[in-house]
């Protein structure tokens, strides 16, 4: 009997059956998921596959608002950006426009511009008989540094000796505003959670109990309540499901 419940029951039934019993659905989006690229920015990202940056500041940014900001863990992958910080901020485009979203990336954010040339000056110091692609060892990730130097648009085989103030200004400004654009979501099959679903305010928040339907319950995603990682979805899940099951 299981067996022929379960191959009767799909993915998204829940949502059909409440719909049907007179409940409104908000429309159901991947939420806490990988964002794709566009264009140059996924031929830099495809470049850097794997590469895992901490201790970083992100910002989505679109017509010059921020959109939301965060600092922590991201992912470059084959198709854009992943990792914590990037699963927290898709939470937030999915409720904006993602047309013509930015995402910059502060790759030293213990450092203000100033005492970041200032680091550079020591480092070029050190360096100052190198070419530039061979100077920023101790200041980047290997893999970062073809990508950079490219994007500097100072010659990779220029002696450091030589880089001028505006070029080491540009520098600067790529390591402390790195930018990607965002193209969109992954798909919903990827996303830890979803976003949408049973509108809240037909729900009785005391017990779970549909408002419309006596002896209906809600519990867990088929509700329109999702929020940041970190547990916070697992308690949602948690909490309806016992305030559920007691009444």
């Amino acid at each position: 009997m299981e067996k022929v419940i379960q191959e009767q029951v799909q993915p998204g039934d829940g949502y059909k059956m409440a719909e049907e019993l007179g409940h409104t659905i908000t429309e159901v989006k991947p939420s806490l998921v990988a964002l794709t690229c566009k264009g140059k920015s996924l031929k830099i990202c495809k470049s850097l596959q794997g590469l895992s940056l901490r201790n970083v500041g992100i910002k989505f940014i679109n017509d010059k608002k921020v959109l939301y900001d965060d600092f922590g863990e991201m992912l470059f992958t084959h198709f854009g950006v992943s990792g914590p910080t990037i699963l927290s901020g898709s939470a937030h485009l999915i409720r904006n426009s993602i047309d013509g979203t930015k995402l910059a990336i502060d790759l030293k954010t213990a450092l203000s511009e100033e005492k970041l040339d200032e680091r550079l000056l020591r480092d070029f110091e050190k360096s100052k008989n190198k070419e530039f692609r061979n100077s920023l060892d101790e200041l980047l990730p290997q893999k970062l540094i073809p990508v950079i130097v490219e994007l500097s648009e100072i010659q990779e085989n220029k002696r450091v000796n030589e880089i001028t103030k505006e070029e080491r200004k540009r520098i600067v400004a790529l390591l402390k505003n790195f930018e990607l654009d965002i193209s969109g979501f992954r798909p919903v099959e990827e996303a830890i959670v979803t976003a949408g679903g049973v509108n809240i305010k037909e729900i009785n928040p005391k017990t779970m109990e549909s408002k419309l339907i006596n002896g209906l319950y809600f519990a867990g995603e088929i509700i329109d309540v999702d929020a940041y990682t970190g547990g916070f979805n697992l308690q949602i899940a948690y909490s309806t499901g016992f305030t559920a099951g007691l009444n």
